[in-house]
């Protein structure tokens, strides 16, 4: 008898080992929380490759930044120990000056017009850049669009000079806020409750989304709702990594991280207004404001990173035929 269940097993492993060698695991890491749209869409995206692939492609997902920071989180697909990652753009702004132009201020002002320019002839060849960086570029997505929030009331612009403005750390948002005026200050994300809290930061630069699920508005005097600037998402493969995929898995990868990147602007349609919504119920005054409340800093901006940034321009263009 126990011949026989020894030959069953043996036979059993035998007919399972081809299948477990066949499924190929790929790794994909972001910064964002496991609540945030972007880990969402990173995970139904793993779901749909393992469906649509019998199982043959399954994917890990790694949020809250458990691979590292951003820059970490590029060295690692460069070399091939990461295989996917979906990052803002300005980790590829800080390489590549094009996508700098990403950044720039009232460029687009909804997140349909955003997937649309994002779809475009200049967005989609910036992703071909990303080659010499060692990457694939699978597509766009985005958060919501950048507002303000503020420790003490904002009635004009001058509210704002010599305030310390939490930033990401990419030059075309810090150029930004020096032409207003202020003092932009990078701090990593999981600490900027705590920055803002006790006055090491005055404000920030965020979406609604994050403002209200962050808890943000115990310490605010004000939002001013700006949207003022697009915060775009790289969907990114390592370039070492799929030079090993067939032909028809690289088709079917980026197929499918195009159609959950695409749902990601969808969301965000209603989105910032929902979580608008909750803001207003709170007791923190919500100003909305257009391009004219930054004075002149935004022309002085497009004046400067049109030479900087070469496909801005293009992008420009595009936006207006939007």
């Amino acid at each position: 008898m126990k011949k026989i269940t020894g030959y069953l097993s043996a036979l059993l492993m035998a007919l399972l080992l081809p299948a477990m060698a066949y499924a190929d695991t790929l790794r994909l890491g972001l910064i964002t929380p496991p609540s945030h749209q972007w880990t969402l869409a990173a995970k139904a995206f793993a779901a749909d490759l393992e469906k649509s692939s019998d199982g043959k492609l399954k994917v890990l997902v790694f949020p809250s930044g458990q691979l590292g920071n951003e820059a970490q989180m590029l060295q690692q697909l460069q070399t091939g120990a990461l295989d996917m990652a979906f990052l803002t753009a300005g980790e590829m702004a800080n390489r590549r000056p094009d996508f700098a132009a990403l950044f720039a201020p009232y460029l687009v002002n909804t997140p349909e017009d955003a997937m649309f320019l994002l779809h475009g002839k200049t967005a989609t060849g910036m992703l071909d850049e990303l080659k010499t960086l060692g990457l694939v570029g699978l597509g766009y997505g985005m958060a919501g669009f950048r507002q303000i929030v503020m420790r003490d009331e904002v009635h004009s612009v001058d509210d704002l000079k010599g305030k310390k403005v939490r930033t990401i750390p990419i030059a075309p948002e810090r150029d930004f806020w020096v032409k207003i005026g202020a003092a932009p200050t990078p701090i990593p994300l999981p600490g900027l409750y705590d920055a803002f809290a006790n006055g090491q930061v005055d404000g920030m630069q965020i979406d609604f989304e994050g403002t209200w699920n962050a808890r943000y508005l115990a310490s605010a005097g004000s939002v001013i709702h700006s949207s003022h600037m697009l915060l775009p998402m790289v969907g990114v493969a390592s370039g070492k990594r799929w030079a090993g995929l067939s032909g028809d898995d690289r088709n079917l990868v980026k197929s499918l991280v195009g159609k959950h990147l695409d749902q990601v602007f969808s969301i965000y349609s209603e989105l910032d207004q929902d979580y608008l919504a909750k803001i207003k119920t709170s007791d923190v005054p919500v100003t909305k404001v257009g391009r004219e409340f930054f004075g002149d800093a935004v022309d002085r901006w497009y004046q400067e990173w049109r030479k900087k940034a070469p496909a801005l321009k293009a992008l420009e263009a595009e936006a207006a035929a939007l």
